[in-house]
């Protein structure tokens, strides 16, 4: 049994994507809280249902029902009640991949509490920032010596902090979660009264992964997993008692997207392989020893699985497998065909959403474009100054919230009242993405507002010359930014990480920029090529083109000789 259709309006399958924009529209009962309405409840219905499926490098794995976790985040929100925490308390989660990130979520949910979920890369300046700038109240960590370390040196700085708790050895100073836990019985009843959850009430935080700035903070509501059944079961593809894999580490956003909310409301357990690192060819494995049924990942991901023999892995258990994160490039698109006969259904989104645009059902592909608008969403393409654009030409994506905010895209960004009158200015979620939009309705991702170059009077895409690039065999990975020029305004620079084998040269240089001119108009050229070790990117694996901008500044592009 699954429980999505208890949250949409009509109450049965939809049979094209003309049907589904049309008709599918989400509800939502009185005061939905995710662990009581949907956790408890499959767990009182079927409660030996497989929610959870869990493995790592070191050999260990466990499976837990759903019964199991309910009754684990029944214990784990005592726990946290234990420790003072109460409903609008702020607890950030640095938990990998460790199942008990699930039973973490879940609890805070129970209480009310606002989860923050955040990678364990992060250093202790920036754990302190986020520390103060959302007043938490409690850090939960696993087993990584360093992050602990930056976690207590951030604490001289965190006034708000009252306790640390790790969830794997015992560390002084620390709480020890399982030890804590073996003296509590599985119960904690639904708040009532003032107690109780709403469904505007804060859930979650998100720090954005600062692509272009400091990072921000994306605040959902309770509502916000019921907008990622359109996600799920519309984009994944997920089915019943099936086994979803997302490659995601739980600090970013796109782990609620595929790791949590809408796969469990629809019915699919999630598969969570704990790596040490990523290895492609051990992602393999295990897609092909679990019988994964459904998966995605980011399109790096997807560029490396080409580069292995996919014929010596079992992928014939995935009957979907997608991608968001970033836009995906038709070569690689091509050539995962090639090798496996399936397609890659693309998606779009970001923090502050739930899918935006994507390929819905068995919509036909068009290899390049995110697809076509959520039925979660009333989107358009708009000009400077809000008016709609003509088909083909670009413009800024907005999702339109005059008439009703539409479930899953955030409530504002926490304690930013400026910030969040700007996202929505005039009746609008402004995207800050550029994209156009083709007489069958596909969206074709042109860039972020700040990255578009502009070079000989030309608005020129940084993926479209992207997409080029990784066609040539020596580019693994590629980044194309605008540097200022006096004989240009900007001159198109492309950074690139170089294929295993390949080594920097003038005449790779030239290989290339001959090859790109033969594939593109010729403004679109890179005029500066730079080859690197590695690219600057974010918690979340977007690759921060801010930051390269910012290394250029000053470049004197008269002293570069690279017209070819």
């Amino acid at each position: 049994m699954t429980l999505e259709h208890d949250y949409l309006v009509e109450d049965r399958e939809f049979t094209s994507y003309d049907d589904l924009k049309k008709n599918c529209r989400l509800k939502a009962p009185k005061d939905f809280n995710f662990a009581y309405d949907i956790i408890d409840r499959y767990a009182k219905l079927t409660p030996e249902k497989r929610a959870l499926v869990w493995c790592n490098d070191d050999g260990e794995e466990k499976t837990f029902t759903f019964l199991q976790i309910s009754q684990e985040s029944k214990k784990t929100a005592y726990f946290l009640a234990k420790q003072g925490i109460k409903k609008g308390d702020t607890v950030m989660l640095m938990l990998r991949r460790r199942y008990e990130f699930w039973w973490f979520m879940v609890a805070l949910h129970r209480i009310g509490a606002i989860a923050v979920p955040a990678t364990e890369q992060l250093l202790s300046k920036d754990i302190e920032y986020r520390n103060n700038a959302a007043d938490i109240k409690m850090i939960v960590a696993a087993d990584n010596d360093a992050t602990n370390k930056e976690i207590e040196d951030s604490l001289k700085n965190s006034p708000t902090i009252k306790t640390l708790v790790n969830v794997c050895a015992p560390r002084e100073g620390w709480v020890d979660f399982h030890e804590a836990l073996k003296d509590i019985e599985p119960e904690f009843p639904r708040p009532l009264a003032e107690a109780a959850t709403h469904n505007e009430d804060p859930l979650l935080i998100y720090f954005t992964s600062g692509t272009s700035g400091y990072p921000k903070m994306v605040l959902q509501n309770h509502l916000y997993p019921l907008g990622h059944i359109v996600t799920a079961k519309y984009w994944h593809g997920v089915i019943d008692d099936g086994l979803h894999l997302t490659v995601a580490e739980t600090g970013w956003a796109k782990a609620t997207w595929g790791k949590l909310y809408g796969q469990w409301i629809c019915g699919t357990a999630h598969f969570v392989y704990d790596m040490k690192s990523f290895r492609p060819d051990k992602l393999l494995h295990k897609i092909s020893e679990y019988g994964i049924t459904t998966f995605c990942a980011p399109p790096t991901v997807y560029r490396y699985l080409i580069r292995q023999d996919l014929s010596k892995y079992d992928l014939s258990s995935v009957i979907r497998f997608s991608t968001a994160g970033e836009a995906l490039n038709g070569e690689v698109f091509n050539k995962f065909i090639e090798q496996t006969g399936k397609k890659i259904y693309e998606g779009y989104g970001q923090t502050e959403s739930t899918i935006i645009c994507g390929n819905f059902l068995d919509t036909e592909i068009h290899p390049g474009s995110m697809g076509r608008p959520s039925p979660a969403y009333d989107v358009e393409v708009v000009d400077e100054y809000g008016n709609p654009v003509p088909v083909g030409e670009v413009g800024e994506l907005v999702i339109h919230v005059d008439k009703e905010h539409p479930f899953g895209l955030l409530t504002g960004y926490y304690k930013d009242a400026t910030l969040t009158a700007n996202a929505f200015d005039g009746g609008v979620y402004h995207t800050g993405d550029t994209v156009y939009m083709d007489k069958e309705g596909y969206v074709w991702f042109v860039g972020r507002i700040d990255d578009i170059i502009k070079s000989s009077g030309y608005r020129i895409s940084p993926f479209e010359v992207e997409s080029v690039l990784q066609q040539h065999p020596s580019v693994m990975e590629c980044a194309v930014t605008g540097v200022e020029d006096p004989r240009r305004g900007q001159a198109v620079k492309a950074t690139i990480v170089l294929s295993p084998g390949y080594v920097p040269s003038h005449e790779l240089e030239v290989e290339i920029f001959d090859f790109v001119k033969h594939e593109t108009a010729l403004y679109k050229c890179p005029r500066i090529i730079e080859f690197v070790e590695e690219m600057p990117k974010t918690i979340s694996g977007k690759i921060r083109r801010v930051e390269i901008r910012e290394k250029d500044k000053g470049i004197d592009t008269n002293k570069i000789k690279r017209d070819f």
